[in-house]
């Protein structure tokens, strides 16, 4: 098939730096939306350029209600400017962790009620990058294509330019270590995983760890870190359980309120993780790798431009 010329790269503000490291792999240009803010605070946005009859590509963060309405806007208005198609990539998507709401509880599922007006925004096409849960990618009625991107493949190269040897990785419930299984066998490594219980709205009890830890440097991973508490328990864990060293991984670095001191003070002294979380770079903490070769690569593939 011959590659296609007429697809134009915007963002949310969010997702500006992503989206220029998408750019840069894609080798094609970033169109800046043009943006003001009025004296009442209401945002002014403009397309400069037609858009009518390109495939329109929207990478776009929602870490915050602000830039969830972003997206919503750029969709919207991609609709109605006649974009031939609209085509977005979420690569951290705010309120996944509220896909379920408990019986008679009252709460609302943001997480599903947020991704459904995503979706009623009438896009072709979204992808989404290591989610708390599927579940959100099934809020609309078949009319939208959705992709799931898991980001082992880069996690796992990251790992491996840091030369650390003996580790073993560590899923601190066993929701999640299908997804660690994936990455330990990439890295030729073994895994465990912990048990956790949740209590309250950021609480856990985190269970007995398996001494398969003991001797090992331990890598604790997870989808995301918000406050740390379910990650901070397991460290104790794998030191009760023998582990040498501790050290924790997460695609999305939240670390919200003072979960960065806390994780300071429990002694770790490397988290490892991606930069879909805005804002997030290396430095004597933090080891940040990129995920903008996994979404070119799928919009490579998507839009057969091999």
């Amino acid at each position: 098939m011959p590659r296609r010329k007429n697809i134009i790269l915007i963002s949310n503000g969010s997702a500006a730096r992503m989206a220029a490291d998408v750019a840069k792999e894609l080798d094609i240009p970033v169109t800046e939306m043009i943006t003001r803010t009025f004296a009442d605070g209401e945002i002014f946005h403009a397309f400069p350029r037609d858009i009518a009859g390109n495939d329109l590509v929207i990478i776009a963060n929602t870490p915050d209600d602000t830039a969830h309405q972003e997206l919503i806007d750029l969709i919207a208005g991609a609709r109605y400017w006649n974009a031939l198609s609209v085509n977005v990539v979420i690569p951290y998507l705010g309120y996944s962790t509220m896909e379920r709401a408990k019986p008679d509880s009252g709460e609302i599922p943001k997480g599903i009620t947020r991704t459904r007006q995503v979706f009623r925004a009438r896009p072709d096409y979204v992808a989404f990058l290591d989610l708390h849960s599927e579940s959100v990618m099934h809020a609309h009625s078949g009319e939208v294509r959705t992709r799931h991107l898991w980001t082992e493949r880069v996690a796992a190269e990251k790992i491996r330019q840091m030369q650390l040897d003996n580790i073993v990785l560590v899923s601190p419930d066993y929701g999640f270590s299908k997804r660690v299984a994936r990455l330990a066998g990439l890295l030729d490594c073994p895994h465990t995983a912990a048990n956790k219980d949740r209590y309250d709205v950021d609480q856990t009890i985190v269970g007995q760890l398996s001494g398969a830890v003991r001797g090992r440097t331990a890598i604790i991973c997870d989808d995301m870190i918000r406050t740390g508490g379910s990650m901070l328990q397991t460290v104790d864990r794998c030191y009760q359980a023998g582990a040498v060293g501790v050290m924790v991984m997460a695609t999305h670095l939240v670390l919200a309120g003072k979960a960065r001191e806390r994780f300071v003070e429990k002694g770790i002294g490397c988290i490892i993780g991606a930069d879909t979380y805005p804002g997030r770079e290396s430095d004597d903490l933090l080891q940040i790798y990129s995920v903008a070769p996994v979404i070119a690569d799928e919009l490579k593939g998507y839009f057969r431009l091999h």
